[in-house]
């Protein structure tokens, strides 16, 4: 079965960076559509980006305004989400989520798009 799990999360100060991993496997099909959500308590799922695996290029949310990019290493199945220039309000549990259905379009860049994969998380904080 299909797992996704998120690392390189941790605490840094604003202004600092990091790198999300996500190591995807038990693929069924050859691409996918994965993207980058976060989430803090009591507020709505909030999409980052998403690329499609079949090499588009990434896509993302007006909110992370550049300071964010989504790159894959395909050899080793990972999604990556490296974080520049980070802000306290950048503060959230980031998760990675992949679906082999979608199209990958900015129609999915939305809360609502119900992926069929997630991983379980890793939690940023910025001070």
């Amino acid at each position: 079965h299909v797992q996704l799990v998120e690392s390189g999360g941790g605490s840094v100060q604003a202004g600092g960076s990091l790198r999300l991993s996500c190591v995807a496997s038990g693929f069924t099909y050859s691409t996918n559509c994965m993207a980058w959500f976060r989430q803090t308590a009591g507020k709505e799922r909030e999409p980052i980006g998403l690329l499609h695996t079949g090499g588009d290029t990434p896509i993302y949310s007006d909110s992370i305004a550049g300071r964010f990019t989504i790159s894959a290493d395909y050899t080793n199945d990972t999604l990556f989400l490296q974080m520049n220039s980070l802000k306290p309000e950048d503060s959230a549990m980031y998760y990675c989520a992949a679906d082999p259905f979608l199209v990958c379009s900015d129609y999915d860049l939305s809360p609502l798009t119900n992926f069929a994969y997630w991983g379980q998380g890793t939690q940023v904080t910025v001070s």
